[in-house]
Formats: C-alpha cells, structure tokens, sequence
C-alpha cells in the first residue's frame, strides 16, 4: 500500500525528516520535531486500537529558513499531516495554513512535492501578500518559495486604500479596493502577475447579485501587473459598463492602485469656448525624482492653435513650491475686443506662476506667490486657474513676498505686495505696490508682585505700511464719473470733501462731488501701539475691566503731481491730472505728519445666570467708557488707504475704535454700552442675542469727521447718539441655524443695514439661504439701495446620486438708470448668477454635470453672460475625463436686449 495514514515509527521519522529538510528544521526545533513525532504516533495507535476518539489534531511545525541573505521564518499548521511515500509529497490538510516571508498561504489542503519543489493548494484556497493583497483561487500551484506559478479562477483584491470626495461645501473620506479575476493567472518571479482573460474593475461585486456586473471594467486579453514597475498593462482591452462594452483600446497602461505619482500619460480632457474652439489636452507627468516632478500638458485649440502649459513641482525637508507657466501664439485673435475691451491688438499671450512656502527654523518661515500676465484678460479667456486670484466682482491677482513668525503670544509678518486688475475697469497705475508691510504683535502678562500691584495685560502692536503708485485714484460721490472715450475709469477730480467750520459733518450739507481712494505717489506710514488691561471680579460677580491705551503715527507722503492721464477714442477724450491730489492734502505735495492719541477707559459686565431643567440662561449687561483728546494731537493727514471699510454693528460695538485699519482712529469720548443674551439648551443647541448702541460724550466725533474718502460718514457713528446695532443667533439643534444681523436708524428705527443667514441640514437636504440689504451710502460713493438674496442646495437623493443648485438675485440693479448700465429695467429680481447640478458617488465611480450662468462686467459697458457646462468622469484609479465648454451671450439678458 503506498499511500500510508499513520506510519510506524521507522517510516514516519525519514517523512519528517524530508518536510523538515523543505521546511529548513535545524537543531533549534529538533524539540519541535520530536513533539510532532510523539503526537502522531499517539494517535495513530489510539486510532488503530480504538480506544477513544480524537478532536480535531493541530499539527504545527516552525522552522527558519535562511534566503536571499536573511533569515525567513516559516510557520505551518493543519489539522492532520500526511505523507506519500510513492509520490513522495508531503500533505497539510484541514484549515492548512503555511506563514512564510509575511506571507499566508490558506487551503483545505496543502502539498509539497519533493521532486519538483512545488506546493500545490486546493479548496478555498487564499493567499495573502504582505501587502494586505488578497488572491483567492479555486487552485494554486506555485513554487516552494511562492514566487512562481500558476493559479486557477483567481480573484484578487487589495487592501482598502482612503480617498476624499465632495459632499456639499466639504470633503468626505471615503475607502475603495480594486479587484482583478482571470480563468487562470500566471506569478512569474513574485513580481509579475499575468491573467489571462483577464478583468480589473475598483467597484465592489453587488452584494445581493453577486454575478452582477459591476458599474464599469476593463476586460482584456491579457493584463500584466509589475509590481517592480508599480505597473498594470493591458492587452485588447474593453472598457464595459454594466457589462456593455463601450471602448476600444489595443493597448493601455496605468499606474497601480499603490502609486501616488508615476510618470506617464495621464487623463485627457477637452474644453469648448466659442472664442478658442474645441480643444483637447494631453498631460503628461514626469517623476523625474521622489522629490520634484514636471507636468506638461500641450493642447490644441481648433480656432486658437497650440496651448501649452507646464508646471514644474519641488519638496524638500523645510517646505516645497511651484513654476507654472502657459502660452500661446493666437491663430486668430481678432475674436476678442481690441483693448480697452480686451486683448485683441496681441497674439502673444501668456503667464507666469510660482509659489512657495519654506520652514526656515521652528517658528519662522518664508514664502512668495507671484503671477505675472501677458494682459489683464488672458486667465479669463484661457479659463486659466490661478492661486493668487482673487473672485472679487473686480478681479485682480496679488503677488507677494513674507517672512512670517508665531510663537507663544508673539507674531511677526513682514511682506511685500504687488496688485493686477483684472477688470477693464482697471487702470494698472492706479495699482499700488507694498514695500513693505510689517506687522508685529507681543502680548504679555504683568506680575503683579514685580510691578507694584499693577499686574494685568499688556500687548504691544506695530504696523509700518509702504506705498508707491503711479497715478491717484479719484471716484466721484454719487453717480460715478467715467470718462467720455471709453466709459470706464473714474476721473472726477475736482476738490476735497468740504466740512462745516466746527469739524463736524451735518447729515444733508453740501460736500464734495469728489474721493480720493488712492494716493499717487509714495506713502509711508508707521503705528505703534501700546496697551494694558486688567480684569477685577468683585464678590458679587461684576466684573470690571480697567485700560490704558497710547498710540503714536508718523506719515510720510511724497504726492507725485505732474503725472496726467488721456484717454481718448473717437467717441471723445477725457483727461485727469495727480495735481489735484494737492486739494485733499493741504497743498502740499512732501510733507510729513505726527499723531499722538493717549486714552483710558473702562469695561464693565455683570453677568446673570439661572439654571432650568432645559436650558440655562446667561444675561450680561455690558456698559464701557473711553477717554481720549478732543482731537489726535500734531498735524493730522486726510490720506486713508487702509481703513477704508468701516462698517458698524454688533462686531465691534465694543471696540476701542471701530476702524478697520491704522489710518484712522477715534477722538474724543465714547461711551459703549448694550448687553447679551445666551440660552444654552440641554442638547447643545443655542440661542443667543447682543445688541448696543454708541454714544460720542465730548469732543471731536472722528466718525463725523470725513478724511479724503469720507470714511465714517454714513456709517451710523457719524451722530452723537449712534444707530442701533444687534445680532441675533438661533441654533437650537444640528438641523438648523439662523443668524441675522442689522443697524436700526436712531430716530426712525429703520434698517439701514440687514445681513440674514439660514442654514438647514435634513439629513438628506442640506443648504442656505442669505439676504443682504445695504441702504445707499452716496457720500461714500454707494448712490443706490444695495440688495442681494441667495438660495443654494444639495440634496441625496440616494446613498450614491446628489443633486445640487444655486440661484443669485442681484435686487439693486433695476434701481440704477439705464443711462448709466445700458440697459432697460430688469425688474426686482434680476438673476445675478445661477447654476444646477447633479452626479454620482461611490467607492470606484465620480459622474457630475455642472451648469453655471454668471453675469460679468468685462467692461464693455454692458454685463455679459458666461454660461459654462462641466462635465467630470473619475473612474478611480484608471483615470478622469473632463469636458468643458464656456459660451457668452450678450444680446439676451433677463429678456432685455442691449
């Protein structure tokens, strides 16, 4: 009989010692060997005599192994081992599980067959690469070392692998494995994988229909995956979808699933505007090293010609950055408005990018962004993204240049800025330069034992601000003036904003017709800052806060008075002249200017708190004083660059002043006063409501005092008894939330100011709802009501589709004359912008379709309509595929021909 079950002693020893030998046993665990060899001849006798019967036996043997010049453990246990002595194989059946190299090999039964050195697994067999690489197959037959060999029925899957994916306004992560099958497969070295007939597809098998083709797959002859080259290749390839073959490939290659960067190909995609054409692009990425790469992607316009873009990548241990640079040689630019409009008059056109950012030690580091344009006009044409843009109705890249440093309570920024309009509004000498902009802020605590008792707070701030442009930048108050030639940039010019002999605005006198935004010329100006604060809490719970504050300013301003600017066209000429900066400045075009402004106030708050079975209640009264000069003591500049956008409400009710940068600040005495109320409920939800009023008690009202831009006229301060200013927050649970904010006019309690936000999440339908309601401000150059509402959505409608949409009222542009637009009334509600979507989203598969319509002012004189159609198509890890196709209209506008 040659095949024996339990051998003699005589036999089974040579048995142990030939698996023993494949398996490398050694002195080390000869114990090992004598265990087995006792445990299987005490079974074999009990068997054979039948004196009791057995559970299932474990039958374990551990070895090392010495390979490729290390040491390799191998482990094996079944539930009964087996040798043939005619075949001269050895067997591991019932659960056989054989752990060699951080891999496992798992069957109902594992052989070893000494003659040929092969291992041969049947029945649920599974092998588990070191990878976390699954491989199930209805046989194996591979090497001893489990390199080589060929696999039957095979069906592989990786580990699971995160990515992130869109879901509303964030990102969501998500887990996705790939999956490969093939009749029969082929290991080649360990390295290399062939299926024959093989399939890949990164969808998860249905779990109720398993035989259910998934959402999409690649079907080929043949695929090759090396794992040396992290490369998958495909011979006579089909791309099905729900096993409907729908695209053709001879042959393809892609990166496998563990690749993160791979040189190659990699997706195309293709673009339609009606001024470029039909385009396709091809981009192809180098990884030229683990730490830089190269991206270039050439594309082809049908009416535009060759567009090329490259992008070159760098890290290092510190910090990384970029080069990015695009171009063309127009075929046929006369497509595009000749300038002002546009850039009609060139063909060579083009960009230039970079951005950095580099830790230079542990609290410091150093950057720059930078982008440089052929013309102001050529992203948008290109539809060419960029880093520094900002998305501004008027649009304009800013570059820069910093040294950054935090550390405890300390902040250091030094930097430098350089500004491009993107808008044909735009007039580039009126852009200034920044050279530089230094901030720093050090807050620090006072002992009160090392400072007399004083203890407390003390922060120390610095701001020195640079400045030079060419030329000034005027706006009229009011209706703006544009200049005859083109209409569209600001000239009026004529004299500086007139106040009554006190100082003091009077709401309804007659002022200048006349802004000064920018200056022309150079602009230096330096503040320090230095303050103290103490908290005291008496027994009761009130709480009195105590400060000083000092701050010092020294401006320098160099007016650039000869400059002049024509601009002329058959339809006219106009011209502005830098002179007539002379009349916002005192007349003098050098000259220098000191302000000193000490002060000392008090902030008090005594807070109320009561306890209920559903929520407790915090009320807060809140009353603050603030002493400072009748006036800033030295020679006072109406120049303001920085502080320009003062707007009043519940924010900064209780700030020491309002404004909203160093070029301003307030005199005289100020009395803050108003209180808060917070209800916090049990679950988390809140409700909270704050709201004040200001009061100017002596001295001179800043607020009321106009500088070259009337900055504080308007505003609601610029009264002795100011508007009324409020907040009001309802969250009482993660469903929804309500925030609205408003200033009330102190007589007539009318809204002058109203900002209402919703926001609601039903599981399923998530979005919000904004309102904004601004009364016209014209001494501040806002001459009519501005009113906007905005809706946006998204809702799932199952666990994989969305769909989503926004819709933008512009409520204020029926209010301007159709003189100064172009256009006939649009009614209440004209469509600012709007867009719907909707898609698809799971584990291997992104599918979204995308419409937007954004009404753009490119300076033509009329708003033009910009219609875009996106469609995206991620197949994860095979590729994307994006198309895109930008179209204007201008002669259907809300139904109003121009």
């Amino acid at each position: 009989m040659g095949r024996r079950f339990c051998p003699g002693s005589a036999a089974i020893v040579p048995a142990l010692r030939a698996f023993g030998a494949k398996l490398g046993l050694t002195a080390p665990v000869a114990r090992a060997r004598r265990y087995i060899l006792f445990s299987l001849t005490l079974v074999c006798t009990a068997l054979l005599t039948g004196s009791f019967s057995p559970p299932a036996l474990a039958v374990e043997a551990a070895a090392t192994q010495q390979a490729a010049g290390a040491n390799r453990k191998m482990f094996v246990e079944a539930t009964e081992l087996r040798y043939d002595t005619e075949k001269n194989t050895v067997s591991a059946e019932g659960n056989a599980r054989v752990y060699y190299n951080e891999k496992v090999l798992e069957a109902d039964r594992v052989i070893y067959n000494r003659n040929t050195g092969r291992v041969y697994a049947e029945g649920h067999a599974k092998l588990t690469e070191s990878d976390g690489t699954i491989i199930h197959g209805e046989s194996f037959d591979l090497t001893d070392d489990f390199r080589d060999g060929f696999i039957e029925s095979l069906r592989a899957d990786t580990p699971p692998k995160p990515y992130y994916y869109p879901s509303g306004n964030t990102f969501e992560k998500g887990t996705y494995k790939t999956y490969f099958s093939a009749p029969r497969a082929e290991r080649i070295e360990g390295e290399t994988t062939v299926f024959d007939k093989g399939t890949y597809t990164a969808c998860e098998a249905c779990k109720d229909n398993p035989d259910k083709p998934p959402l999409w797959r690649v079907r080929a002859k043949r695929i090759i995956h090396k794992n040396d080259e992290k490369m998958i290749y495909y011979e006579d390839a089909w791309l099905e979808f729900l096993g409907i073959p729908i695209a053709y490939v001879p042959f393809f290659s892609a990166p496998d699933p563990t690749v993160t960067r791979k040189s190659g190909i990699l997706s195309p995609y293709l673009a339609y505007s009606g001024n470029l054409g039909a385009g396709v692009g091809i981009p192809i990425f180098w990884a030229l090293a683990p730490d830089y790469d190269l991206t270039f992607t050439p594309t082809y316009f049908s009416q535009q010609g060759f567009f090329a873009k490259a992008e070159w990548r760098q890290r290092f241990e510190s910090g990384e950055y970029y080069i990015r640079a695009t171009g063309i040689a127009e075929q046929n630019n006369t497509v595009f408005p000749v300038a002002p409009y546009g850039s009609g008059d060139q063909s060579l056109r083009g960009s230039f990018e970079s951005k950095g950012l580099f830790y230079i030690a542990d609290y410091w580091k150093f950057g720059w962004e930078f982008t440089l344009l052929s013309d102001k006009w050529y992203l948008n044409d290109y539809h060419v993204p960029s880093q520094t843009l900002s998305s501004n109705y008027f649009s304009e890249t800013t570059s820069t240049v910093y040294l950054t440093g935090q550390h405890d309570r300390g902040y250091f920024d030094l930097r430098g800025y350089s500004f491009e309009g993107l808008s044909s509004h735009d007039f580039q000498p009126q852009q200034p330069t920044a050279h530089p902009v230094w901030d720093y802020n050090k807050t620090f605590d006072i002992d009160p034992a090392k400072s007399f008792g004083i203890g407390g707070q003390a922060e120390l701030d610095f701001n020195l601000t640079s400045l030079s442009a060419s030329s000034a930048s005027f706006e009229a108050v009011g209706p703006r003036k544009l200049d005859s030639a083109y209409g569209l940039y600001d000239i009026c010019q004529s004299t500086v904003t007139k106040t009554n002999p006190f100082g003091l605005y009077v709401p309804g006198q007659t002022i200048g017709d006349c802004l000064l935004r920018g200056v022309g010329g150079d602009y230096t100006r330096a503040t320090l800052e230095a303050s103290w604060k103490r908290q005291f809490i008496d027994p009761i719970g009130e709480v009195f806060t105590p400060f000083a504050f000092a701050r010092a300013n020294g401006e320098w301003l160099d007016i650039n008075t000869t400059n002049s600017y024509t601009f002329a066209s058959a339809a006219g000429s106009s011209t502005y002249f830098n002179l007539s900066q002379l009349n916002f400045v005192g007349n003098k075009d050098t000259s220098f200017f000191g302000e000193f402004m000490p002060g000392l106030g008090l902030d008090y708050r005594y807070p109320f708190f009561a306890k209920f079975s559903f929520a407790s209640i915090v009320f807060e009264p809140i009353g603050q004083i603030i002493v400072r000069p009748d006036q800033q003591i030295g020679s006072n500049s109406l120049v303001n660059l920085d502080a320009q956008s003062l707007v009043f409400d519940s924010s900064n009710l209780f700030d020491w002043s309002k404004y909203s940068g160093y070029d301003r600040f307030e005199t005289g005495t100020r009395a803050n006063y108003g209180g808060q109320f917070t209800m916090t409920f049990n679950n988390g939800g809140y409700i909270n409501l704050i709201g004040g009023q200001s009061y100017q008690v002596a001295g001179t009202n800043s607020y009321a005092t106009p500088d070259a831009a009337n900055v504080g006229l308007s505003s609601g301060l610029d009264t002795r008894l100011s508007d009324y200013v409020g907040a009001l927050t309802i969250a009482p649970n993660s469903i929804f939330s309500f925030v609205a904010k408003a200033r009330f006019d102190v007589s007539s309690l009318d809204a002058r100011r109203v900002d209402l936000i919703a926001n609601y999440n039903f599981g399923a339908l998530t979005g919000s709802v904004q309102f904004a309601n601004y009364q016209a401000q014209p001494v501040i150059g806002y001459d009519v009501r501005r009113e906007g509402l905005a809706f946006s959505s998204r809702y799932k409608i199952s666990e994989n589709y969305f769909a989503q949409g926004n819709i933008t009222f512009d409520m204020s542009r029926h209010l301007y004359p159709p003189a100064v637009i172009g256009y006939t009334n649009p009614g209440a509600f004209a469509i600012a912008a709007y867009g719907i979507g909707a898609g698809y989203q799971d584990e291997c598969t992104s599918f979204s379709v995308n419409y937007s319509s954004i009404y753009q002012d490119y300076g033509s004189g009329s708003l033009v309509r910009n219609q875009t159609v996106l469609l995206q198509l991620q197949l994860r890890t095979l590729g994307e595929a994006k198309f895109n196709k930008t179209f204007l209209n201008t002669t259907s506008l809300d139904g109003v021909n121009y």
